[in-house]
C-alpha cells in the first residue's frame, strides 16, 4: 500500500512538471491528481478496514464479557465422574500412587466442592446471559463476575446440548443496568475477516485475543448440526462460552472448542455461528427448551458412485436410509432410497446440511421436499413434528409388511451369493422371525465389488437401485438391466443389525 502511494505520487510529480512545459499539457496534470485522489480512498478504506488499535472496541465490549464460575457439591454425579490423576508415563511408580489417591478422593463424603470456570456473554440489559452447555453441565450454583469486579449468582434458564449452548439469568442491582452486546450476521463473516475473542482463559480473566476467519462451515464431529467458524485468534480452556466479535462489535460466534495436542492454543480453534445460537436461545427464553424440526428419516452421503448408479448429475442431495414409522416423513409418502435434494426451496448440496436446515424450520410447518426417485425429481408435501417429542417418546422402528419368496442365486456381476428368507438361513445368521423383507447374502466373491465395499454374510438387501426387492431373481434382474444400459454402478439398500445404509458397487461387465 505504501509503496503504491510512492508511484502514485511520483506519477503525479513526473505530470506536474510536464505540464510546465511547453510539451506538457494540463490533461496530464489532471490525470495525476485524479490517481493521487484514488490512491487515497483507497488507503483510507484500507486503514478503515484494518484499524490500527483495537483498544476504542475493546473499551466498549469488555464490560459485557463475563466470568462464570461453577461450583459442584460433593457427591455431585458429575464431580463422582471426574478423575484428577496427572498425566503420568504408563507402568511409572507413580501410576498406582496417583490412582489410589483419586480413589481415596472420591471415596470420602467430605471432599471439598470443585470449582470450574468459562466465559460468557450478556445479550440483555436485564440479565440474560449466553454460555456453553458444557461450561455449566452439572452445576450445583453458578455465580458471574464482571469486569468491574462485581459478582452475582445466576440461575440457568435452558440449556441445549446439542450445539453446547446455555441461557442464564442475573438479577442487577436497581438503576444499574448491564452493558450487553448485541448478535451479528455470521453468514456475512468471510475468511480473512478479523475477529476478537474476549474471555476468561485458564482464570484470567478479561482476556483479549484478535485473529481472522480461518475457515468456515467446519465439520468437526461433535454432532449432527456441526457447522463452526474457525479461527486462529487464541482460544484456551476457560474461553469456552465466551463471544467471537466482528470489528463492528457483533457477536458472530460462540467459542466453543479447540484442536490441541497439548490442551492450549495452537491456532485453531471453533465458534458456533451466532446465527445457528440465535434462534435456540430465543426458544430457550421462550420455552425453556428447544422444539426443533423432525422430518423423521435416517439419512447418509450420496457418494459418486451413488449419483451415477441412480442416474443423478453428481453427488449431491442426502440418500434416506430409512423412514421413521408414523413420522412426518412416512405420512407424506417419502421412502428409503429416496435422494432428497431440496428442502423448503432450499437446494441440499451434502448431506449434512439437511438436519441443520430441517431443525431451524419451524414444528408444524408444511414444507416442500424434493426428492429423487427412479431417475426422476418428485416433491412432497410434508408437515413437520417436533425432535424433542419424538426423541422422549422414541420406540423400536416400524414393522416389515412384504414377504419374501426363498431360492437362491448368484449374481456375478456384483459377486454375490443370495438366499431368500427360510428357516435354516434365519437360523445361520439369526435373523428373527419379525423380519419378513429382504434377499439374504450368503456369501461373497472374493475380489468383488461386494468385498470391496465390506458387504457381509447376513446382510439383507431391501432395494435394488431404489427398487424394493424379495427374491434373489429380482435382485439379479436389477442388476443384469443395469448392465445393459450401460451403468458402471448400482445401489444397494442393506439392513445389517437393525440399522440400514446404502452401498455403491461397480458392476462387472457380461464377458
Amino acid at each position: 500500500m505504501i509503496a503504491d502511494n510512492l508511484r502514485a505520487r511520483a506519477i503525479v510529480r513526473s505530470r506536474i512538471a510536464g505540464a510546465a512545459r511547453p510539451s506538457g499539457g494540463w490533461l496530464m496534470l489532471v490525470t495525476g491528481l485524479l490517481a493521487m485522489i484514488a490512491m487515497s480512498i483507497i488507503s483510507v478504506a484500507q486503514a478503515a478496514s484494518t484499524p490500527e488499535s483495537f483498544a476504542p472496541l475493546v473499551k466498549r465490549l469488555k464490560p459485557a464479557v463475563v466470568n462464570i464460575q461453577v461450583t459442584q457439591e460433593p457427591g455431585n454425579k458429575k464431580q463422582e465422574g471426574q478423575r484428577i490423576i496427572p498425566q503420568v508415563p504408563p507402568g511409572s511408580p507413580f501410576e498406582e500412587f496417583f490412582k489410589e489417591f483419586d480413589k481415596r478422593r472420591r471415596q470420602n463424603p467430605h471432599s471439598r466442592p470443585s470449582v470450574s470456570v468459562g466465559s460468557g456473554f450478556v445479550i440483555d440489559a436485564d440479565g440474560l446471559i449466553v454460555t456453553n452447555n458444557h461450561v455449566i453441565d452439572g452445576a450445583d450454583k453458578i455465580s458471574v463476575s464482571f469486569v468491574d469486579g462485581s459478582r452475582l449468582d445466576a440461575e440457568l434458564v435452558g440449556t441445549d446440548p446439542k450445539i453446547d449452548i446455555a441461557l442464564l439469568r442475573v438479577k442487577p442491582e436497581k438503576g444499574k443496568p448491564l452493558t450487553a452486546v448485541p448478535w451479528g450476521d455470521s453468514d456475512t463473516g468471510e475468511e480473512g475477516d478479523w475477529v476478537i475473542a474476549i474471555g476468561n482463559p485458564l482464570g484470567l480473566g478479561g482476556t483479549v485475543t484478535a485473529g481472522i476467519i480461518s475457515a468456515r462451515n467446519r465439520d468437526i464431529r461433535q454432532g449432527s448440526y456441526d457447522d463452526f467458524i474457525q479461527t486462529d485468534a487464541s482460544i484456551n480452556k476457560g474461553n469456552s462460552g465466551g463471544p467471537l466479535f466482528n470489528v463492528k462489535g457483533e457477536v458472530i460466534g460462540i467459542n466453543t472448542a479447540i484442536f490441541s495436542q497439548s490442551g492450549g492454543s495452537i491456532g485453531i480453534g471453533f465458534a458456533v455461528p451466532a446465527n445457528m445460537a440465535k434462534p435456540v436461545v430465543s426458544q430457550l427464553l421462550e420455552y425453556g427448551r428447544t422444539k426443533r424440526g423432525w422430518l423423521g428419516v435416517r439419512i447418509q452421503t450420496v457418494s459418486e458412485d451413488m449419483a451415477e448408479a441412480l442416474g443423478l448429475d453428481k453427488a449431491r442431495g442426502a440418500m434416506v436410509a430409512g423412514v421413521t414409522e408414523g413420522g412426518p416423513a412416512e405420512a407424506a409418502g417419502l421412502e428409503a432410497g429416496d435422494v432428497i435434494v431440496s428442502f423448503n426451496n432450499r437446494d441440499i448440496s451434502e448431506m449434512r446440511e439437511l438436519p441443520r436446515i430441517v431443525a431451524e424450520t419451524g414444528v408444524g410447518k408444511a414444507v416442500d421436499v424434493r426428492v429423487w426417485r427412479n431417475g426422476k425429481e418428485k416433491t412432497f408435501k410434508v408437515k413437520l413434528g417436533e425432535l424433542e417429542k419424538f426423541e422422549k417418546a422414541a420406540q423400536n422402528g416400524g414393522k416389515p409388511k412384504k414377504p419374501s419368496k426363498p431360492a437362491i442365486h448368484t449374481v456375478g456381476a456384483i459377486g454375490l451369493k443370495l438366499s431368500g428368507l427360510n428357516d435354516a438361513v434365519r437360523e445361520r445368521f439369526k435373523i428373527d422371525e419379525s423380519v419378513e423383507d429382504g434377499v439374504v447374502v450368503l456369501d461373497i466373491a472374493e475380489g468383488s465389488s461386494a468385498a470391496e465395499q465390506n458387504i457381509r454374510p447376513g446382510d439383507l438387501i431391501l432395494q435394488v437401485n431404489q427398487k424394493a426387492v424379495e427374491s434373489p431373481q429380482a435382485v439379479s434382474d436389477l442388476v443384469d438391466n443395469a448392465v445393459e444400459q450401460g451403468r458402471k454402478a448400482i445401489v444397494l439398500q442393506i439392513r445389517r443389525n437393525s440399522n440400514n445404509l446404502f452401498v455403491a458397487l461397480k458392476l462387472k461387465a457380461k464377458e
